[in-house]
């Protein structure tokens, strides 16, 4: 087929590979060839970007890429550079000047692939310009974003149809490593789509050099023992997952002072030093890094060797997510789960404080309208003295401020002291039912996980099932099904 043979010309050219991999070459043919929409379930480092990024520079027109990480898409956008590939990312990192430059040059032609976060689409004169020129692809990336019932619902995600629409409803793409049945169905619905007109392709978890392993930790002594033996197991990179950075800290220290270098990163650090960490892991220079979740997004590192997760995680969803980062070189790597009761506990707690109810969302939207001044000169800690909650660990206030964002009701932040209100509060966050379905829901994927752990089948076809496809075999790799 000529099409398919000039989509392997690009895939040589460009990005040096002879052949494609998995379910690539159907969806690209789909796509390019047959013109349809398809919902794409790749696991983590599986190759979904070049399902959008080769059509791209196939199409006469241009592709926008929603995407709903800055760093991820400066990442994407010079990594595309670095192949020749005419990209660029539009955010709120870019100045005034270098959007307008970057947006003309979409226009114009000039740029095949714009990356994009959904809120872009808030501003009137980037849909005003979007609007004259010819959009071939729209690629939907981290689309489980789309679903309240996703584990990172973002807002402006579920506004998708009405881009498609106001862009002449193109050929669109949606793209995710973790998405359920409830959530795929949801994705779909809101892209504007049926599901006869979509065509979901899943990839399954076919990382068989994945070993799959969890251990039952009571004590800091267990902890230790089962991280030192993964050290000798593997002497590669590894990573080491916590929840709580406060114990990410007491283990860095005690790691250290038994003399292992390693990085550490979190939401707490400055941005350098978590850029600078990032870089150092990604070019060799640090083989081990203790991290919160905050790490992983946009780390294309082949030689993964382990990733422990030391603390319970909060979904299945993102422990699937995490640990596609090792072994993507195809040579064995391990994923260990530590599960401590009490680490149980921590996740009811944050599950507890990510989910407030209206009544708190109504009262913390009342304080940021009448008491502006007092807000604006000390932050979220006012908020939190004027509702009661003293406790450094309650991080309503965080939730409900995030929440505001997401929804375009605030501008800013309070650290920068650009922080204002914009919009009135979204039926959405004053809907109890619903707020309180979204709290049960998150916590049947906690449950899920303890599931998962107890669980005297195949890890993996546990996974598998809990995503929507049964059938799997017994992988022969994991700590249930023995070696």
């Amino acid at each position: 087929m000529v099409i398919m043979s000039k989509a392997k010309d690009v895939l040589n050219k460009f990005f040096g590979f002879d052949s494609f991999r998995g379910k690539q070459e159907r969806i690209i043919e789909r796509t390019v060839n047959e013109n349809k929409h398809s919902l794409v379930l790749m696991p983590t480092g599986g190759g979904k970007s070049l399902c959008y990024q080769i059509p791209a520079l196939m199409f006469d027109g241009g592709t926008i890429v929603i995407s709903p990480l800055i760093a991820l898409m400066q990442d994407q956008v010079d990594a595309l550079k670095k192949k020749n590939i005419p990209a660029e990312f539009i955010n709120s990192t870019v100045t005034p000047k270098q959007r307008k430059a970057r947006l003309q040059k979409f226009v114009d032609g000039e740029v095949k692939l714009l990356y994009v976060t959904p809120e872009r689409f808030r501003k009137p004169d980037f849909v005003k310009e979007i609007k004259k020129t010819k959009i071939s692809l729209l690629a939907v990336d981290e689309a489980h974003c789309i679903s309240e019932w996703g584990h990172d619902f973002r807002p402006d995600y579920s506004r998708i149809a009405e881009f498609r629409e106001f862009m002449g409803n193109p050929l669109t793409i949606a793209l995710t490593a973790t998405a359920t049945p409830d959530v795929q169905k949801d994705i779909i619905d809101k892209l504007g789509l049926t599901p006869d007109q979509i065509e979901v392709f899943h990839q399954g978890i076919q990382r068989p050099n994945l070993r799959l392993e969890t251990v039952d930790i009571y004590d800091e002594k267990e902890t230790l023992e089962a991280i030192y033996g993964m050290f000798e197991k593997y002497k590669g990179p590894g990573i080491i997952y916590f929840s709580l950075i406060k114990k990410l800290e007491y283990y860095s220290q005690i790691i250290g002072d038994k003399g292992y270098r390693h990085g550490v990163y979190h939401g707490k650090l400055e941005a350098r030093r978590r850029k600078q960490t990032q870089r150092d892991f990604l070019s060799g220079k640090q083989d081990l890094i203790l991290a919160t979740n905050a790490f992983g997004m946009g780390i294309d590192k082949p030689d993964i060797r382990f990733v422990i997760h030391a603390e319970v995680p909060s979904s299945i969803e993102s422990y699937y997510q995490e640990i596609g980062r090792a072994g993507r070189d195809g040579k064995d790597s391990t994923c260990l789960m530590m599960y401590n009761q009490q680490d149980l506990y921590t996740q009811m707690e944050f599950i507890k404080w990510a989910n407030p109810n209206a009544e708190y969302y109504s009262q913390v939207f009342d304080i940021l309208k009448t008491d502006k001044d007092a807000v604006a000169a000390m932050g979220a800690d006012y908020i939190r003295e004027r509702m009661s909650h003293r406790d450094r660990n309650d991080f309503r206030v965080e939730t409900v401020l995030s929440m505001l964002d997401r929804y375009g009701v605030t501008e800013g932040t309070l650290e920068e002291g650009n922080f204002k209100l914009v919009g009135s509060l979204p039926h959405e966050l004053e809907d109890d039912k619903r707020l309180a379905e979204k709290l049960l829901s998150d916590n049947k994927k906690l449950l899920s996980v303890v599931n998962y752990f107890k669980s005297v089948d195949c890890r993996r076809t546990y996974i598998s099932d809990y995503f929507g496809f049964p059938g799997e075999k017994a992988c022969q790799n994991c700590d249930v099904c023995g070696d």
